[in-house]
């Protein structure tokens, strides 16, 4: 994780390892989220109604996301 993280940052690796405990908890809480927002999911997806359908628009507005980032698109902001 240390030397992935370097790499990706652009740091030196004395620097990451220096950083090394921040970094494995980091990684850490990002797991711990994802797991708990896919059990979440999970169980939303067993109750409801029509499963596939709502399968199908989760899937539906992710490849509607993925695709309008990478044609460049962004949003208005205000101000």
């Amino acid at each position: 994780m240390v030397v992935a993280t370097a790499l990706l940052m652009g740091w030196p690796l004395e620097r990451a390892v220096y950083l090394a405990p921040v970094i494995v908890v980091g990684f850490a809480a990002l797991a711990g989220l994802l797991i708990l927002w896919g059990k979440v999911a999970l169980q939303q997806l067993r109750e409801s109604k029509r499963p596939r359908l709502v399968l199908t628009l989760w899937l539906v507005a992710l490849g509607l996301l993925v695709l309008l980032s990478y044609l460049g698109v962004e949003l208005p902001r205000e101000g």
